[in-house]
């Protein structure tokens, strides 16, 4: 007797197949709402006029942050080994290559497992402290966007920017202190118990492959959740990140004083932050296009016409995925990694354990 469908797992697939073409249409959306009042020969002339030169400094900046990055997750990794910076450098420029070519954010299990598999070490491990990387990163960055609440004044027209931006600020404050408990609780061991235990309460939602490595990679991850013991470096991992940020923001200016559009200090710190929460919320929903409408928005509440706001934003970005395409490419090659390996551990689960 033929058994009947899995509605539940049909509706599932259904979703998840149609989730792409519905982040591109809402992108759209978006972006014709952005450029709605959009002149072709505004916008070329804005590329004509443009100082070309000062646009050589994104890719550097690009080297330059993902260097700093590496820095800061050799600190982090002290305690439990010693990696050279330039190990850990193609590491994270192979994982931003992951995540350029793979339909889902695969970058951070990319590089701890690069890391993992020529220093000897296990991937859960190292994927705890790129989750610690990420989770210090993210108060940084409410550091800023308490600044930028505090200092920028926001037009009559943002009224509802600012207001969403208090709202993202508190749920995000909200959900990193809970985060950070957790992290705590099992660098103090309280919570390793759950840990193995965590087999059995995953196998049910695990696939086949994955459900034996389940376990070592619970007990791996615990083991990764460490804080350098001198305050020197304790230091150096919260310095590096506040760079990283304020090297991210650089892009627009640098793009802006191409275009020569230059703007307020302030003006910067309110694009770094309306741009971080963008990020997020266009990668979660899958809106393609969603970082480039956005821009273009923050950029004419800053007073930039909509052309020159989508000439800097598009070099901005086309600038940014050239230079991760070309150095993650090289690193992966350089550590003998091809794509059809990349995909290949990804079925497998990276070895996680």
């Amino acid at each position: 007797m033929q058994e009947p469908p899995d509605i539940a797992a049909t509706f599932r697939l259904s979703w998840s197949n149609s989730l792409p073409w519905l982040g591109g249409l809402a992108g759209l959306v978006l972006l014709a709402w952005v450029l709605r009042d959009f002149a072709w020969s505004r916008f070329l002339e804005a590329l004509s006029t443009a100082n070309w030169w000062l646009f050589a400094v994104l890719p550097a900046a690009t080297l330059v942050q993902a260097l700093l990055r590496a820095e800061k997750w050799r600190h982090m990794l002290h305690p439990l080994a010693t990696v050279a910076r330039l190990r850990l450098f193609a590491a994270i420029m192979g994982g931003y290559f992951a995540d350029m070519i793979t339909p889902v954010r695969v970058g951070p299990l990319v590089r701890a497992w690069l890391v993992a598999r020529l220093e000897r070490m296990r991937t859960g491990s190292l994927l705890a402290t790129v989750a610690l990387d990420r989770t210090i990163d993210g108060f940084v960055f409410m550091g800023f966007a308490a600044l930028a609440l505090m200092w920028w004044r926001f037009p009559g027209q943002a009224a509802g920017v600012r207001q969403g931006l208090i709202i993202g600020a508190g749920v995000s404050v909200a959900a990193l202190i809970a985060v950070a408990a957790v992290f705590l609780a099992l660098r103090r061991g309280a919570l390793r118990r759950l840990t193995a235990a965590f087999p059995a309460l995953t196998l049910p939602f695990l696939p086949d492959r994955w459900r034996g490595a389940a376990g070592r990679f619970a007990d791996a991850f615990v083991d990764g959740v460490v804080w350098p013991a001198e305050r020197w470096r304790g230091a150096v991992v919260i310095g590096t990140s506040v760079l990283i940020k304020l090297v991210a923001v650089s892009y627009f200016v640098w793009a802006g004083l191409a275009f020569d559009a230059a703007l307020h200090p302030a003006d910067y710190l309110f694009l770094m932050v309306f741009l971080g929460f963008l990020l997020f919320v266009a990668g979660m929903l899958k809106i393609v296009g969603g970082f480039t409408a956005g821009a273009v928005f923050a950029l004419e509440l800053l007073g930039i016409d909509v052309e020159t706001a989508l000439a800097m934003t598009l070099i901005v970005q086309a600038a940014s995925h050239i230079t991760v395409a070309g150095a993650g490419a090289v690193a992966l090659w350089a550590q003998g990694i091809s794509v059809g390996m990349l995909w290949k551990a990804r079925r497998g689960g990276f070895d996680a354990g």
